[in-house]
């Protein structure tokens, strides 16, 4: 079971801002979770202005990043709709996000990349200024290859996997009338990732940024020949996401042997009759936390509801179920 309780969520830049009140200088989060009939508390304490403190059964932990695998959640937004149409950032977190949840070594070669590429853009910029620190370019790019290449061969395999499942769901969505196929892109392959980032040596200095590696890698989606990103309407678009999320659950359910949290961010009104009609049919045995602006009679009709908030005003108060 899974119960939350925080303040009200507001609209702010800062991330962690963004669910404390109003006037409020802080809020709290607390996660109940029953998994593989062990039981886990989580707290989760937010202040304004400060670093987010959190403790798994009373005990803080260093680094958010130890909450993965502890609490497995798929997130499906109005903005994961347009996953294909923007940017491959988006599509990179597609990817970080599901893998971090699946596999804690992927985490760490992502961290560890990320770091070292932090290192090496920063290092770039001084060389403008001294350049005598050219030569010490070589450390950070054997650093940035060997955990670059454990990300690519990760996440060829994380696609791989999502074709096999994927396959099937979209073509049931479709009518049997489109075969989809996601087609991962690196920005550069394995056996030249140190050999790229010397060739590109003198770009980077200049640009004074990493321009090569999985920091810029993107996937594609074709129905054939035909690449969806830049031929496919708005609805053929958006049913190869809802396809993308279901195939994601159903990835999860099989690498833990249970299901995830679906968390359904107020995306039922985005969705046309016959892709909620799918969604809902495909989530029957998953737990859902649905937010919302107002409860439909449909998805009261489809789904058994085992609790009901309503926030009102920044109070939150529950609902009768009948």
């Amino acid at each position: 079971a899974v119960y939350m309780s925080g303040t009200a969520k507001s609209h702010r830049s800062n991330k962690d801002a963004e669910i404390i009140r109003f006037g409020s200088a802080e809020a709290h989060i607390k996660l109940f979770i029953e998994k593989n009939e062990r039981e886990y508390r989580i707290d989760m304490h937010l202040k304004n202005g400060r670093s987010k403190g959190i403790a798994i059964n009373g005990i803080p932990i260093r680094k958010a990043s130890e909450l993965f695998g502890v609490f497995n959640v798929i997130f499906f937004s109005p903005e994961d709709l347009s996953i294909i149409k923007n940017g491959p950032v988006e599509r990179r977190r597609f990817i970080d996000l599901e893998l971090c949840q699946l596999d804690k070594i992927y985490v760490y070669n992502l961290t560890n990349y990320s770091k070292v590429l932090a290192q090496r853009n920063k290092l770039l910029k001084d060389i403008g200024f001294r350049k005598d620190l050219t030569d010490t370019l070589d450390i950070w790019d054997m650093q940035l290859a060997e955990y670059g290449k454990n990300i690519i061969r990760r996440r060829y395999d994380f696609i791989n996997q999502m074709n096999e499942i994927v396959r099937p769901i979209h073509s049931k969505l479709s009518n049997n009338l489109e075969e989809l196929k996601i087609i991962y892109n690196p920005n550069v392959e394995i056996e030249n990732f140190e050999q790229t980032l010397i060739n590109n040596r003198e770009r980077d200095i200049i640009t004074k940024t990493t321009n090569s590696g999985p920091h810029r890698d993107d996937i594609r989606f074709f129905d054939g020949d035909i690449d969806l990103k830049k031929f496919g309407s708005q609805g053929q678009q958006r049913t190869v996401a809802l396809s993308l999320k279901l195939a994601e659950i159903e990835l999860v359910k099989k690498i833990i042997k249970d299901s995830p949290v679906l968390l359904l961010d107020d995306v039922m009104s985005e969705l046309d009759d016959k892709r909620q009609n799918h969604l809902l049919d495909s989530i029957k045995d998953i737990q859902t936390i649905i937010t919302c602006t107002g409860l439909d009679e449909f998805i009261e009709s489809r789904l058994h509801l085992n609790k009901v908030y309503e926030v009102s005003n920044g109070t939150v108060s529950l609902k009768e179920v009948e």
